[in-house]
């Protein structure tokens, strides 16, 4: 029987930390009698520097709860890195990982599937929305966008796939060696390449609490994940700035046709547009340059990723 860890990054979870810890201290028992999962399975519970009561539940349900591990990072980190501090942490005790969300929307009745992959020799179990149904329109329409614009730009991402999913150890300790800062786990894991197969579950209502990813934290998300994967935005405003000067080299010859055959008009508009269109694209362009130049500022920098202020077994 594999020992299995369920790392769960909590950031501001106080109301749905408790109903949680509940279903998954069922399923894990479930797993256990079942053969599953070993009795050294555990939940490791990673509070992402919260502002609330969260790692005061976590360390009451660590004393009451043997099924129960918690993390204390030093400050608020951001999503992808509490989710690192706990897989990081796990592989050093499991056989492999199961990562999910605090909010319960992630389906905890398919775990037993994701073992029974790992049984069968993958590495790698990725858990797949069946559909988003409990999505509103926009949200639907801008995730599903974004993973098509990212397959369009090269980067190996499966599609309608979070961040629940299992980890063997070896692939674990493969993470590990991906040093980058700009973490963006959804694209490093296909990257590692061992065998991989997919547990399709239908996604929940948030049980309790907000959505920890506004639309800001969306977008910026989303933008961390494009540039730390693909680099066609750079090769597109080359072919950009190619069209434009093919454009303007017509425009010149145009103008100097116009004005040797007497034909040329005073237009202000023309030249208003043109100054504002092309200003337009060059501060776009300089927009995406400096964004991938603050992301190797933020490489050289190579600062920790995260500090584990306290850890509960």
């Amino acid at each position: 029987m594999p020992c299995v860890y369920l790392v769960i990054p909590c950031y501001n979870e106080e109301a749905v930390l408790p109903e949680t810890v509940s279903r998954l201290t069922k399923k894990l028992n479930q797993m256990i009698e079942s053969g599953h999962a070993d009795r050294e399975s555990r939940m490791l519970l990673v509070d992402d520097g919260s502002k609330d009561g969260t790692w005061g539940l976590i360390s009451r349900f660590c004393d009451e709860n043997e099924l129960v591990s918690g993390i204390k990072l030093a400050h608020n980190r951001g999503h992808q890195n509490a989710l690192l501090a706990g897989l990081m942490t796990a592989k050093e005790s499991c056989d492999c990982a199961i990562s999910m969300d605090a909010d319960l929307q992630d389906d905890v009745e398919v775990l037993d599937q994701f073992v029974e992959k790992f049984l069968e020799g993958c590495d790698v179990v990725y858990g797949v929305r069946n559909k988003r149904e409990t999505d509103t329109f926009f949200k639907r329409a801008t995730a599903q966008g974004f993973y098509k614009f990212m397959q369009l730009l090269g980067v190996d991402i499966v599609y309608n796939h979070a961040d629940y999913r299992l980890m063997s150890r070896r692939a674990l300790d493969a993470l590990s060696e991906y040093r980058e800062t700009n973490l963006f786990l959804r694209g490093i894991v296909p990257l590692i390449g061992y065998r991989s197969d997919y547990v399709y579950y239908d996604r929940h209502e948030r049980f309790a609490g907000e959505s920890k990813y506004p639309l800001k934290k969306m977008i910026s998300f989303a933008l961390d994940g494009i540039t730390s994967f693909s680099v066609k935005p750079l090769k597109i405003i080359s072919n950009l700035g190619i069209l434009v000067s093919l454009c303007s080299i017509i425009g010149l010859l145009y103008a100097l046709i116009a004005h040797f055959t007497g034909k040329t008009v005073a237009g202000w508009t023309a030249i208003v547009c043109s100054i504002w269109l092309l200003g337009g694209i060059q501060l776009l362009c300089l927009g995406v340059v400096g964004g991938y130049v603050g992301k190797l500022y933020s490489e050289v920098k190579a600062r920790p990723r995260y500090r584990i202020e306290e850890y509960k077994k």
